[in-house]
């Protein structure tokens, strides 16, 4: 074991597991950028690192411009005001740091994620023993689309882990332990996705993406908004969905309480999110789900946002 000192401390760096996967990495404690993956690191005092106090966002960036990065910079800054971390930054900018590191990676194509900690300041649990803010940004590489891979549609199951309390549910936090466990407890079932039901027994959220239906009738419908977290994706495919109602494709659009029998029931399930897209359920628990394969809104959906992207 070595005794690690400021001469050999770059030198006695492992490389980072992640790789040439991280193009570029922004930290407000030196205000600076890196494209090293080795020095791409968070001090271990921060809050974010052993309370998960902080909030993060994550947006597509597609040919250099971030897709809908108003919106995320948005809910960055109301997810901030939800625990009570007020950010010395300006939306403005955020948004031109997270530019810089976008272009600094020299990947146009990627994803980025802004993480807006309480700072570092000591191991205790107090919020105030942290003086000042911390802002890390991360430029790094997206992966396939799902349906890029699985055209046919995915299988979707019931997670055993308890759906977040509404105060949570509705705050990106970087305290993502269920979410964790979620993905862990997905691994082991060996589905494609994984959805939580909250205490009343209603349709939640995935650990990284929201969920919704398209009934028989010809409705898309979401969760309520008061239990789940605010998507991005979610949110333009409402807008999408309310234009598809227009045209007589369908015939409503809605925030409800949906029942696991309503899943099962539905002519369509979709799973959304920033890097899944828009993703068809073909398989609920063993039921299968309209005909089992891809369906007619799922594809308008995606479609509509394939081409608000540019891609």
């Amino acid at each position: 074991m070595l005794t690690i000192t400021r001469s050999n401390f770059l030198e006695s760096l492992p490389e980072s597991a992640g790789g040439a996967k991280y193009f570029a990495f922004y930290s407000s404690l030196w205000n600076g950028i890196t494209t090293d993956p080795k020095l791409m690191m968070v001090p271990v005092d921060d809050h974010v690192v052993h309370r998960g106090d902080g909030v993060f966002d994550s947006a597509l960036c597609v040919k250099g411009e971030v897709f809908n990065f108003g919106a995320h910079i948005d809910r960055l800054f109301r997810c901030a005001d939800a625990i009570g971390l007020s950010l010395p930054w300006s939306k403005e900018e955020v948004r031109d740091l997270s530019m810089a590191t976008v272009k600094a990676g020299g990947h146009p194509d990627c994803v980025l994620r802004i993480i807006a900690s309480r700072g570092p300041g000591s191991l205790g649990a107090a919020p105030g023993d942290c003086a000042t803010p911390a802002l890390y940004i991360v430029a790094y590489a997206r992966g396939p689309f799902f349906m890029e891979r699985h055209p046919e549609g995915g299988r979707l199951v019931k997670s055993a882990i308890p759906a977040k309390a509404p105060q949570f549910a509705t705050v990106k936090s970087c305290n993502y332990l269920q979410n964790a466990l979620m993905k862990e407890e997905l691994a082991a079932r060996g589905a494609d996705f994984i959805t939580s039901f909250d205490i009343s027994g209603f349709l939640a959220e995935g650990p990284t993406e929201n969920v919704g239906i398209v009934t028989k009738d010809g409705v898309l419908a979401f969760p309520k908004p008061d239990n789940i977290l605010a998507g991005t994706t979610m949110l333009r495919c409402i807008e999408y969905g309310k234009a598809l109602v227009g045209q007589g494709i369908l015939r409503g659009v809605e925030r409800r309480d949906i029942t696991e029998a309503d899943v099962i029931n539905a002519a369509e399930v979709l799973i959304v999110g920033t890097t899944t897209f828009v993703c068809s359920v073909r398989d609920y628990e063993g039921h299968t789900i309209g005909d089992g394969r891809l369906g007619p809104i799922a594809a308008a959906l995606a479609k509509m946002l394939f081409a608000e992207i540019g891609m």
